[in-house]
């Protein structure tokens, strides 16, 4: 079995603060096929009737001491939060790994029963990691996208990823959510990914979608919430010119990019918007936080991601997919309204770390496999 390393060491982390983690990701994205390869887990899949009387039978907790446990698909239990809350209790050397689709369904069947008892874990759409470790072709990653079945396949075909989708709306929309429209739901999700890496603008989206403006953006919070786009949010002072408002929307994979775009091969031209999806997405999966945002002023400057924490100096992130197209005019002025902080430029053809100095700024050149160093640097 394929080791997903960059997840699995996550999971040993985590297990060493917490007995429960919440893994969370769209649908396909690997979490049974993870949860599969921990070290000498016991999986149990709850859909199954006769496997959810065996977990919620009073002894089952007993039967397991000192053992790393899967519950896939846990909110088929009656009562999920009960368990989950005896084992961290009082069952403390049983390590249970609880999946499902979305934080916003944790926090719904969960409500406060697991504050301070579990930690969440985001499994993101293939990382540079998993290309390596899946043996993957890198533009294999970028046109199919990063959940593993399409990367590793034959050939994704468009009824693939319309499969998804229905499965995404019979399972993790009217399954869980009272949503109607679909139609109009569904167009939303193809527009956002047609125009991914966009400024969102919620009238435009519902004149479109022949919805109000206040059935948009409740769209959009359960898209958001369901990991089927990132909000990127503007980094702002207050300062008169900046932008505050209007987030930057993110597709959450490349193959559904691709897919919406009608893309049946990349050209040099897609590469840039491509490498940007997943180097955002490479952030993600590391930082485990939404405290991304972008930063835009009035004249149309704009720096594609700042990382910041508190009152901590924000680290400015450009990504370009050659380093020879950067001229880091953007990122310095920017630097006149934020002048304290880390400069970096993530690209693909940049080999090893090094420095240098653009428009009188001291900018760290690196590759995708930085962001861990970069991220964790926010965070101690």
């Amino acid at each position: 079995m394929i080791k997903r390393t960059f997840w699995l060491r996550k999971i040993d982390e985590l297990f060493r603060k917490r007995s429960v983690i919440w893994l969370y990701g769209v649908r396909r994205a690997g979490k049974t096929f993870l949860c599969k390869s921990v070290p000498e887990i016991l999986y149990f899949d709850c859909e199954i009737p006769e496997v959810r009387r065996r977990v919620e039978d009073e002894s089952f907790l007993k039967g397991v001491k000192g053992r790393t446990v899967a519950l896939d698909e846990i909110h088929k239990l009656n009562d999920p939060a009960q368990l989950l809350k005896i084992a961290a209790d009082h069952f403390p050397d049983v390590r249970i790994i609880a999946t499902g689709s979305s934080i916003l369904e944790a926090n719904r069947r969960f409500k406060d029963t697991l504050t301070g008892r579990k930690h969440n874990l985001h499994l993101t759409p293939a990382i540079s990691a998993d290309v390596a470790d899946f043996k993957a072709d890198p533009d294999t990653r970028f046109l199919r996208g990063g959940l593993p079945d399409f990367m590793v396949s034959s050939g994704a075909s468009p009824l693939d990823y319309n499969e998804w989708l229905e499965s995404y709306w019979a399972k993790d929309i009217t399954g869980i959510f009272n949503v109607e429209k679909k139609a109009a739901y569904v167009r939303f999700i193809e527009l956002l990914f047609i125009n991914s890496g966009g400024i969102f603008e919620a009238t435009k989206y519902g004149r479109m979608c022949e919805v109000s403006r206040p059935t948009i953006k409740n769209y959009l919070a359960l898209l958001e919430a369901t990991s089927v786009i990132t909000a990127v949010r503007p980094f702002s002072a207050g300062k008169a010119r900046e932008i505050s408002a209007a987030p930057k929307i993110y597709g959450f994979d490349t193959g559904f990019i691709a897919f919406f775009r009608g893309w049946e091969s990349l050209r040099m031209e897609d590469y840039g918007l491509i490498w940007e999806h997943f180097v955002l997405n490479e952030i993600l999966a590391n930082m485990q936080s939404s405290r991304i945002c972008y930063w835009r002023d009035k004249d149309g400057h704009e720096v594609d991601f700042v990382l910041y924490r508190n009152s901590r100096e924000p680290a400015a992130i450009e990504v370009k997919w050659q380093a020879s197209s950067f001229d880091g005019k953007n990122l310095s002025v920017f630097r006149k309204y934020h002048p304290k902080g880390k400069n970096y430029l993530i690209s693909h053809d940049t080999a090893e770390k090094h420095e240098r100095t653009f428009r009188g700024l001291k900018v760290t050149m690196a590759g995708i496999e930085e962001i861990k160093e970069i991220t964790g640097a926010m965070w101690t």
